[in-house]
């Protein structure tokens, strides 16, 4: 069965849509699916701080942006990654996409902070390789060698200038970049848990949403009155009452009532709302839910089907990435506890992603997926 997704109310549980209209993340996910083959294992290196503290001092070198350990990432490393995540984002979205800002926090300002906090992690995890003494091979190494001869032919002479990179430092990038993925397969090669069926269980539910709040221009978030919300409630209690008569059709329902675009999901145990996912577990094929409450609404769910084999071998495989992940985390975090890290401030806050017609280059990412996606 083809599933699409589109973000909906179900977004804030995890559960994830069937027969919703492509977006436009879609394709963006797709331009970013060689960045996320490392991002993806690198988030068992914490959330938010990711494990590492920083120190701000002084004495760098002219183009140290930071150091953790022996490691050190320079400016135009830094704009190697800066500049192509920053290009895949414009090219999806249009050169409007750097006017978005949430909380006060700008898309440029994000990705900085990723790109800050990503770099760091690969340093790390290459300071950590040579602590298990792991290393590139001969084979690894021509890998490298050729990715960087790929991606730096393809540089114009305004980008190769304003990034201020040579072939040795493209060619440093990638091997660093493998040998982060190779420690991470390395720590986490001998992790194979036993997942059963109902811990990886999926299921497929049809749903209504009666909202209890509505959005300000700017986007904030307004409570509705306790009144209001009793007369949403007393409108979802209906509409219940319709889904289980007999006479109606969910669908219909849902088209007609529901607040949130989209109607069917599937989702596993541990993906949504401890509220949602108690009451939705207990149904059977067929059954309908009462009202539920949360803090986006009254939610109706309507269970499609109790379990789906393909979903939910497919699940076994995303739980045990899970859990070696958290292995590798666990390693990870207590490496990183014996490194010192600093961080060029002055340097850092001067660094802005490029924003010329000339620099086009977003293919850094796609060509290490190129020459390395098959090693494990």
């Amino acid at each position: 069965m083809r599933r699409e997704r589109r973000p909906g109310i179900f977004e804030r549980f995890g559960g994830r849509m069937l027969h919703a209209a492509p977006h436009a993340s879609l394709h963006l996910k797709a331009r970013l699916l060689c960045v996320s083959v490392l991002l993806i294992l690198l988030t068992a290196c914490g959330d938010g701080d990711n494990g590492t503290k920083v120190i701000f001092t002084t004495g760098f070198g002219r183009e140290d942006v930071f150091r953790i350990g022996d490691g050190v990432c320079t400016v135009p490393e830094m704009m190697v990654y800066l500049t192509n995540i920053g290009n895949q984002y414009e090219s999806v979205y249009g050169s409007e996409v750097w006017n978005i800002s949430k909380e006060g926090v700008t898309l440029e300002e994000n990705i900085k902070e990723t790109v800050l906090a990503k770099l760091a992690q690969i340093k790390t995890m290459c300071l950590l390789a040579a602590d298990r003494g792991v290393a590139l091979d001969e084979a690894e190494e021509k890998r490298a060698a050729g990715a960087a001869e790929e991606y730096f032919s393809l540089l114009n002479a305004t980008e190769k200038e304003r990034l201020g990179v040579s072939m040795e430092i493209i060619e440093k990038l990638y091997r660093e970049y493998a040998l982060a993925d190779k420690v991470y397969q390395y720590i986490i090669q001998d992790v194979r848990p036993e997942i059963s069926d109902d811990e990886a269980r999926t299921i497929t539910v049809q749903h209504i949403l009666f909202r209890t709040y509505t959005t300000e221009n700017g986007g904030g978030r307004v409570e509705y009155t306790d009144k209001v919300k009793e007369t949403v409630y007393e409108k979802a209690c209906e509409v219940r009452r319709m889904a289980v008569d007999g006479e109606h059709d969910f669908v219909d329902l849902a088209s007609r009532y529901s607040e949130d675009p989209a109607i069917t999901y599937f989702f596993r145990k541990g993906e949504v709302e401890p509220v949602i996912e108690e009451a939705a577990f207990l149904l059977e094929t067929g059954e309908v839910s009462q009202v539920i409450e949360t803090d986006a609404g009254y939610h109706i769910i309507k269970c499609i089907s109790t379990f789906d084999r393909e979903q939910t071998d497919l699940n076994k495989l995303v739980i045990v990435e899970e859990r070696r992940r958290e292995i590798f985390g666990q390693e990870y975090d207590a490496f990183v506890d014996t490194l010192a890290s600093q961080l060029n401030t002055r340097l850092w806050d001067e660094m802005t992603l490029l924003h010329e017609k000339e620099i086009t280059t977003m293919e850094f990412f796609d060509i290490y997926a190129k020459y390395f996606t098959d090693i494990k």
